[in-house]
């Protein structure tokens, strides 16, 4: 798959969340949707990303956006990691890695020089005609709302 880039077509893609619902991007038809991608549920990194997008939702929501995270956790761990922080947004489950690969975010990473595959940090704010607007992979999790709101000012 060649690299995503702005103004490109986003992927199409389908996956349950935490509560066994079947999410499209089709669902998000004429709202602007941020498509958050993290490598695991109850880490520091994405815990503090999930708890700043929640703490911002409603203001996220006025302006007009719908926010769904994904990794390759299970539903079991997305509904206890959501149940924990009361996360008002659906996560899906993406435990085979097709949506992670269709957004190109399951990459080569490596830490205290050992390389292994895993989920890049990435965010894609897809429009309402299922075009990719903006890519944020260098994410702020402790601000990441923040981060989305500069941008769209």
């Amino acid at each position: 798959m060649a690299q995503l880039k702005e103004g490109m077509k986003a992927p199409d893609f389908e996956g349950v969340d935490q509560n066994g619902k079947t999410i499209k991007l089709s669902d998000f038809k004429g709202k602007k949707l941020v498509l958050y991608f993290y490598p695991k549920d109850n880490t520091p990194g994405c815990t503090a990303e999930a708890c700043n997008l929640r703490d911002n939702y409603d203001e996220i929501l006025k302006k007009g956006f719908a926010v769904v995270g994904v990794s390759m956790d299970s539903e079991k761990s997305h509904k206890g990691f959501a149940d924990k922080y009361s996360l008002p947004f659906p996560l899906i489950a993406d435990t085979s890695k097709k949506i992670l690969n269709d957004y190109g975010v399951w990459k080569e990473k490596s830490l205290y020089g050992r390389t292994f595959l895993g989920t890049v940090r990435t965010t894609f704010i897809i429009d309402g005609k299922g075009i990719i607007e903006k890519i944020i992979s260098k994410v702020e999790t402790k601000s990441h709302s923040e981060q989305i709101f500069k941008i769209y000012k």
